[in-house]
């Protein structure tokens, strides 16, 4: 069965931007193979052993986004009076003011204020509403608004 992946207009955008970046880089890539390749025996060759794990590794991501891409979902922002995902949504917990976007896991990153529906946070503000109140791990959550 395939799974859907939710992403954002700007989460896709996002990885497309970097598809193409991975895709520029094969070339580099293949060169730098080819450099480290003229200089001799491989077996004692680093260039050429680090080269082949990038070449790897970039292979790897290319591979991952397009599975992503191909089952992606866009998340259609929608105004609604309760919290989904795609929404926006600014919190009181334990006396400090956060804003949260409710994302699907591959764009989640807390560091820049996206969680995950699935995440234990994102799945205690699914369904609720503005001015709702909420304990969470222990601390007090409450929604200011829903945008």
């Amino acid at each position: 069965m395939k799974k859907t992946i939710n992403l954002t207009k700007a989460g896709k955008a996002e990885l497309e931007k970097e598809l193409a970046g991975l895709i520029a880089e094969r070339p580099a890539i293949a060169e730098r193979i080819a450099t480290a390749r003229a200089f001799g025996d491989l077996s004692e060759n680093q260039e050429y052993t680090d080269a082949r794990a990038e070449q790897k590794n970039v292979e790897n991501r290319i591979l991952e986004i397009q599975e992503t891409l191909k089952n992606a979902v866009l998340i259609k922002a929608r105004k609604s009076d309760k919290v989904v995902i795609g929404a926006t949504v600014n919190i009181t917990m334990s006396g400090k003011k956060f804003t949260y976007t409710i994302v699907g896991p591959v764009e989640a990153n807390p560091l820049e204020g996206k969680i995950s529906h699935e995440s234990p946070i994102g799945k205690e503000l699914l369904g609720r509403k503005a001015d709702e109140s909420f304990d969470f791990n222990g601390k007090k959550v409450k929604i200011l608004s829903i945008e």
